[in-house]
């Protein structure tokens, strides 16, 4: 009778519907599924054998995750209007009001995670059990991808638990596990694993006469609802304040969050579903719920799930890693690693220092145990999988290296010409990944004895929060060694990009533009607070010239004096930007680490701006507009992107807009640099281009190939994301 789920009678009258989404291995809500559920709560209600029912998963381990976010994010293209899209998304919401006033029990079996539609699906349900089980988490996480609950979310969770207690959650869109959930009311009880349909049959039985709380006459919101409620001033006035600091505007979906929690907490709760389903509608045709849902859901779990990976090598996990370099991001890979499980070899120039580095990230762990996020059975697990080396040999087992020595391509040969013997003993060939940001893989390959099996794997700093990982193909890299590096990613539980050699590779080229045309600004004469704060009003998480203050000018320095040696073109040695850089160095000045850069720091107070800053850099006496300074900012990375594109150093556009978001701090509402020209249009954005390449000089100077594009009406992101070829292959 059904495509999606069964329904099952009991002897003892509880239906018992389970659902299972045909040809898929994780159930999402989708318009197949709200139209059985419908015609499942008639049966319900208008079968007298049936005194409740227990709806519960027929998937191992996990409930139902949301919506299918493949076909919200190609909404904005159909042009459709809010109110169609609300309308078109309705029936879902009828179905579960349907289930929730059919009259009987009905008991959610939470057998795993609960997510989004998932959990609206138990909340319209009057009794909600969660397996006991630590991956099985609940929540509403709409917001992260640009929207808010469009199943009743924003309207039962605060009927339940209370505005005070609902909006923080709904706000920040954040998975909560078992024993916080029974502790704030998402759940109404926690069985252990395997038991949680028996647990939801049982109370069916022993709760005939149920009635939903908020259909019940006289029903009020728990702490008040609308501007009545608890700390309404604070909730709502002060919320909207602190949303609007933190978004900058250019996130809408926690605005309507608000908007629908307050206007509809004050209206019965089929009026307020209503209402909740407007602002839903006009979240869905929004283009930054479309940029976020393409870019930090679909995009990123395709890169995760290996889209770049050639599909004819077989699957490869590493037991042994060899981590050369016990430094912050050499002991940042051996930590990421042990903690996924690896073996790891932590070799340094001496064993006091290897064993130094090992005590750290073992604090590190202990820190995490007094959290209570790990365990001391698994802090002691961890702290043995690493074996602090200082020799060679100790190396003879590891089936993959990383190496993370200083940013020095003279280092780094002599390290792989003095480690080639030892590895050479293997039967099994090696890979040699090394962690650079600039320097050309292809040049470093030769210094080993088979140049196929050298690859690039930048991780960022700090690695264990960073989630990017731009994975660098030299010339001779083969698919093989390509594949075996994406495996080790995936082991990591971190994104890969893929990009080919190139000076600066894709990542830095980007970052550089961002830090190199704050610089400029400098020295033209804009006011340094002005440069980023528009940033952070852009979207930005660190102004241009905070950010290079973190990653030091004397780096920066090192950068432009390699790219003269080297005899790169003229664009790849930053001329806007040189003169900033060799002043700071001169004085002194190379950032937090030398105790002041553009900014001063201070022990026990917060970073300022340097005074020195306004003799250096006399300001301009009329000063630009702040929506200037964001569109140099956001247009000289997106060219920079695009140019990537033009030279084939980048081949995938989702990896671009991943790399630019998730690697160097692209504003996320864009969905990325590239993500950013389709939509202000490519037309309007050679356009704005141009004007700034006037007044600002010609680096801001569209490609003819880019012109071409706009002119033909081109936009990035076509094919689909899911319709990208892998790495490779013929698309």
């Amino acid at each position: 009778m059904f495509q999606n789920l069964s329904l099952e009678i009991g002897p003892d009258g509880v239906a018992i519907v389970r659902i299972k989404l045909a040809g898929r291995s994780m159930n999402v809500f989708t318009d197949a599924l709200g139209a059985e559920l419908a015609a499942v709560a008639s049966a319900i209600a208008d079968n007298p054998a049936v005194l409740g029912a227990v709806i519960t998963s027929g998937l191992p381990g996990a409930f139902m995750a949301g919506a299918d976010l493949l076909e919200f994010a190609q909404l904005y293209e159909r042009g459709l209007s809010a109110a169609q899209a609300g309308q078109r998304y309705a029936q879902g919401g009828i179905a579960l009001r349907a289930l929730e006033r059919g009259g009987k029990p009905v008991a959610a079996a939470l057998n795993g995670l609960a997510l989004g539609g998932g959990y609206e699906l138990a909340l319209a349900c009057h009794h909600r059990v969660l397996a006991d089980r630590p991956d099985a988490v609940v929540g509403l996480p709409e917001v992260s991808v640009g929207l808010m609950p469009g199943g009743g979310g924003t309207q039962r969770l605060p009927r339940l638990i209370g505005i005070v207690q609902a909006l923080p959650l709904l706000l920040s869109g954040r998975h909560v596990g078992p024993a916080e959930a029974l502790a704030l009311g998402l759940v109404d009880q926690l069985a252990p694993a395997g038991q949680e349909v028996e647990a939801a049959r049982e109370w069916v039985l022993q709760n005939r006469d149920f009635q939903p709380a908020w259909d019940v006459k006289g029903f009020s919101v728990p702490g008040g609802a609308g501007a009545m409620a608890a700390h309404a001033m604070h909730t709502f006035g002060t919320g909207a304040a602190q949303v609007r600091r933190d978004t900058q505007d250019q996130f809408p979906a926690p605005m309507a969050i608000l908007s629908a929690v307050y206007e509809g907490t004050l209206l019965p709760i089929d009026r307020a579903l209503a209402i909740e389903n407007k602002y839903f509608g006009g979240l869905l045709v929004s283009v930054v719920a479309r940029n976020l849902m393409r870019t930090q859901f679909i995009a990123r779990k395709a890169a995760q799930k290996g889209a770049r990976r050639p599909a004819a090598v077989p699957e490869r996990s590493v037991a042994r890693l060899g981590v050369l370099g016990a430094g912050m991001m050499g002991a940042g890979i051996a930590q990421l690693a042990a903690q996924a499980g690896i073996e790891v070899v932590l070799l340094d120039q001496s064993m006091e220092v290897a064993e130094q580095a090992k005590a750290r990230i073992g604090a590190l762990w202990q820190r995490d145990q007094a959290a209570g996020r790990c365990t001391a059975q698994a802090v002691q697990e961890r702290c043995a999988r690493i074996t602090p080396a200082a020799e060679a040999q100790a190396l003879k087992e590891c089936d993959f290296i990383i190496e993370a020595v200083f940013e020095d391509r003279a280092v780094k040969a002599a390290l792989m010409a003095q480690l080639a013997t030892v590895l050479a003993e293997r039967a099994e060939p090696v890979v040699w990944a090394t962690n650079t940001s600039t320097l050309p893989v292809t040049g470093l390959a030769q210094h080993w004895p088979v140049p196929a099996q050298v690859i690039g794997m930048h991780f960022f700093s700090p690695v264990a929060r960073m989630e990017l990982v731009e994975i660098i193909m030299g010339e001779q890299t083969s698919p093989d060694t390509l594949a075996q590096a994406i495996d080790l990613v995936a082991q990591l539980r971190k994104t890969p990009i893929v990009v080919r050699d190139s000076p600066g590779f894709y990542t830095s080229r980007i970052f550089c533009a961002y830090i190199d045309e704050g610089m400029a600004m400098l020295a033209q004469g804009v006011l340094p607070a002005l440069i980023d704060n528009a940033a952070r009003q852009a979207g930005y998480a660190t102004g241009p010239l905070a950010v290079t203050d973190e990653v030091s000018l004397d780096l920066q320095q090192r950068v432009v004096a390699q790219a003269l040696a080297d005899g790169l073109p003229k664009r790849f040695l930053r001329g806007h930007a040189q003169e900033v850089i060799t002043r700071m160095n001169q004085l002194g000045r190379f950032g937090r680490k030398s105790g002041g850069g553009f900014y001063d720091f201070a022990p026990d107070a917060p970073k300022r701006l340097w005074p020195g800053l306004a003799s250096l850099y006399p300001a301009l006496a009329r000063q630009p507009d702040v929506e200037e300074v964001k569109q140099r900012l956001l247009c000289i990375q997106a060219l920079e992107s695009a140019r990537c594109v033009e030279e084939g150093v980048i081949d995938a556009v989702a990896d671009a807009d991943l790399g630019a978001v998730l690697g160097v701090g692209f504003p996320g509402w864009t969905g990325g640099a590239l993500s950013y020209i389709d939509s202000v249009g490519a037309a309007e954005f050679v356009a704005g281009c141009d004007l700034l390449a006037q007044r600002h000089g010609e680096r801001f100077q569209p490609s003819d190939w880019l012109r071409a594009r706009a002119a033909r009406g081109e936009s990035f992101h076509r094919p689909a994301l899911h319709d990208a070829p892998r790495m490779g292959e013929a698309a």
